[in-house]
């Protein structure tokens, strides 16, 4: 038995718009992750057996390899790649789903476009402080990702028989990727209730879990080196641990998207560290991600010193400016949001 988190009204209306919907496009937020991918995948395939014709995936840029073996991978549209076929897609449906992110500046170039289509909105997400840019907005933090809530969405509307099993191979992805491998987040006895009805539409979770964590390219294991040996700091009057990587260091290791994935968790294998960041050169910014185990609220952190926000223990945000500059934010971040001084938290909430 799995408990209703959804409000019943906004399980209606979507399901309404689901019925009697003949276009859809499925849009996630920019440099797409497991969970994004996963959510939005498990999505296009429940709506698929469902019968409906006219259904598109459309990601604001691209993704890592190691997601190309997910199932519906190929019909993805890359805004970046095909802008117009991607606006059209997004001008003509008659229903837009928004996974994974709670405001439009999530999915950058694409934001204008899907504020201004016409189609039914309907946002499935799990961060804090949605924005209300849909008609029907299904924001719930408590979940562990935008996957599972697809999941009980389905699940809600009588649909489940529809689950294939490349719904479920998808959403059990999302579910993985989102919690660390079930590390963080993933306390919940539901979500292993939801796991064990995914594998019984067949998923391996083994071998899902071989495809995204253990098959990595040549550079990508030589750049995970060079970050471990030269580029981690350890402040360890802070218990924390600092990665930065410029562009530069980047295209020494032949850089491709997702390489990087993962590497702010490296730090928290070390005994004492519980608060991780990653600092990355970006195009035009820098890209920040922040881990944390126990009690210390990286999403505050995040939200105070990089424009950010997320979860608890896992968070994102940016810097507009140099990466030295970045760095030294981080450190007068570090003095004044210590993770060794847990009482003085509260007066930062």
């Amino acid at each position: 038995m799995i408990t209703k988190i959804i409000h019943e009204e906004k399980i209606q209306k979507a399901k309404k718009y689901v019925e009697k919907g003949e276009s859809f496009v499925i849009v996630t937020h920019v440099s797409p992750d497991g969970d994004a991918l996963g959510s939005s995948l498990g999505l296009y395939h429940f709506l698929t057996a469902y019968g409906k014709d006219n259904v598109s995936v459309v990601v604001p840029n691209g993704f890592p390899s190691f997601y190309n073996w997910m199932p519906g991978r190929k019909d993805i549209v890359i805004h970046e790649k095909y802008p117009d076929f991607a606006e059209q897609l997004i001008r003509e449906a008659d229903v837009i789903f928004c996974l994974d992110f709670n405001e439009p500046k999530r999915i950058e170039k694409l934001a204008p476009v899907v504020i201004a289509a016409e189609g039914r909105k309907v946002m499935i997400d799990h961060h804090l402080n949605p924005a209300d840019f849909c008609r029907v907005i299904m924001s719930y933090p408590e979940m562990s990702s935008t996957s599972e809530m697809v999941f009980r969405f389905i699940c809600r509307m009588g649909m489940f028989d529809l689950l294939d099993k490349n719904a479920a191979e998808c959403i059990y992805t999302g579910m993985m990727t989102d919690t660390g491998s079930f590390t963080y987040n993933s306390n919940k006895p539901e979500i292993y209730t939801i796991i064990s009805e995914l594998i019984k539409k067949g998923i391996d979770k083994d071998l899902i879990y071989r495809q995204v964590n253990q098959v990595y390219s040549e550079s990508r294991l030589r750049l995970m080196g060079y970050v471990l040996y030269e580029k981690m700091k350890i402040y360890p009057g802070c218990h924390t641990a600092l990665i930065t990587l410029s562009d530069e260091e980047l295209k020494r290791f032949h850089y491709a998207t997702g390489d990087t994935e993962g590497f702010v968790n490296l730090p928290l294998s070390i005994e004492g560290i519980c608060f991780s960041v990653f600092i990355r050169e970006d195009s035009d910014y820098m890209k920040i991600s922040l881990r944390s185990v126990g009690d210390f609220p990286c999403n505050q952190f995040a939200s105070k010193y990089f424009s950010g926000g997320g979860h608890k223990n896992a968070s994102g945000g940016e810097y507009y400016g140099t990466l030295s500059d970045a760095v030294a934010v981080f450190e007068k971040g570090l003095e004044e949001f210590n993770p060794n001084k847990m009482e003085d938290l509260s007066k930062n909430a």
